[in-house]
């Protein structure tokens, strides 16, 4: 079963095995307003945890997308490049950025799960 990770940066990791899917939470494409444009990272590029994996710009603001995890890119969202407006309308599911090769399943420990998370949105 896949389980969802948040960052306070407001990106999202979704593990299943190995494989870790990433983009930024439902919250953020919110705050970022209409999404204009995904700048995706190459496939085969290695990524640390907290190192800029992508950028996104919206009407608002230009933002660079931390990796909530360190990996391999394996996998990216290429329908994004074409229609970035999906980051608004499904940013937790159809518009998905990056699937990683996880590096260290030990990284997850730093993460909030959706309940911490959910906690952590009632704080800001």
């Amino acid at each position: 079963m896949s389980e969802f990770y948040f960052t306070k940066e407001h990106e999202w990791v979704k593990v299943d095995g190995n494989s870790a899917v990433c983009g930024i939470s439902e919250h953020a494409a919110h705050e970022l307003g209409d999404v204009t444009f995904v700048e995706l990272p190459a496939v085969g590029k290695q990524v640390k945890q907290e190192e800029v994996l992508a950028a996104i710009e919206s009407v608002k603001a230009a933002s660079d997308i931390d990796a909530p995890v360190s990996g391999k890119v394996v996998k990216v969202n290429t329908e994004l490049e074409d229609a970035p407006e999906k980051v608004n309308e499904s940013a937790e599911e159809a518009a998905w950025m990056v699937e990683l090769e996880l590096a260290d399943a030990g990284e997850l420990t730093a993460l909030m799960t959706r309940e911490q998370y959910d906690e952590y949105l009632k704080s800001l």
